[in-house]
């Protein structure tokens, strides 16, 4: 080859060489500038899930205030209920968020009936001037019988235990609402009949705890899930498993006299298999 074909090949591979490492230099620089937006995307989204994490940090600090904030409220009314209420008839406890004031009946009604006595009336007064102290608690009017069947001439008023626990329950949600001026809105009234026995009802006194009104006090959020769970699970006629009610009032002596059923019917004698 001549000198100038040297040249022109020399030249030519140049040109190619430097063509080369121009693309090469662009592609780098590319991916480079590539780099470079997925870091910064990157550093935004972690700035911003460290904002979330921030605010669910904060978010949950304030759901624990606030949960202390009831716990503190029901233990307070627990103690200002326990000195107002608790007796013989009374008897009140806290359990899973739910503060319950259970009532025997024969404070509350006559037997087989629904109309308040004035013993019983003087007992939701008390209530009543309680709760005015805290206005955002809802409340749960629960009537319970025991499984004495409804005697036939009372069934013109009363068809079973279902209707005799429901009434119950009414007629103390109306003299809440009627009479000491709660808000009805924060009430309402629930009938289990005889299906949420808390003690024996073989035998008199296990009956007489089984007659009661139970006042479930409740905040609103809770309010809301007991109502749901009830309507899906405790409806008339549903199967019903009697359910394990620790707080019911204490049961009375062996030697008390027996007392008198929810229907003004004489107490049935015992069944003939032993209780659980």
């Amino acid at each position: 080859m001549t000198r100038q074909s040297w040249l022109i090949a020399g030249a030519l591979t140049v040109t190619i060489l430097v063509a080369a490492l121009g693309w090469s230099f662009f592609a780098k620089q590319r991916e480079l500038d590539q780099v470079r937006a997925a870091l910064a995307n990157s550093q935004g989204e972690a700035g911003e899930l460290s904002q979330k994490l921030t605010n669910s940090q904060a978010r949950v600090q304030e759901l624990q205030q606030q949960r202390e904030a009831v716990l503190q409220t029901h233990k307070g009314l627990e103690e200002e209920m326990r000195a107002a209420l608790e007796s013989k008839d009374v008897a009140i406890s806290q359990l899973q968020g739910k503060l319950t004031v259970n009532i025997l009946d024969r404070i509350l009604f006559d037997s087989g009936e629904a109309e308040l006595k004035p013993d019983g009336a003087d007992v939701l007064r008390k209530i009543a001037i309680i709760l005015t102290q805290h206005p955002n608690l809802k409340l749960h009017v629960v009537g319970h019988t025991d499984d004495v069947p409804i005697k036939p001439a009372a069934r013109n008023r009363f068809a079973s235990n279902w209707e005799l626990s429901t009434a119950r329950a009414t007629a103390a949600v109306r003299f809440l609402t009627e009479q000491t001026g709660v808000d009805p809105r924060r009430l309402g009234a629930l009938g289990y009949g005889e299906f949420r026995p808390v003690a024996d009802n073989t035998t008199a006194a296990g009956r007489a705890q089984n007659r009661r009104i139970a006042i479930v006090i409740l905040s609103e959020e809770m309010a809301g899930a007991d109502t749901a769970s009830a309507a899906t699970t405790n409806a008339p006629g549903a199967p019903a498993a009697p359910a394990a009610i620790t707080n019911a009032p204490p049961a009375q002596p062996a030697t008390a006299p027996p007392a008198e059923t929810n229907n003004s019917t004489p107490a049935q004698p015992p069944k003939a298999t032993p209780s659980p």
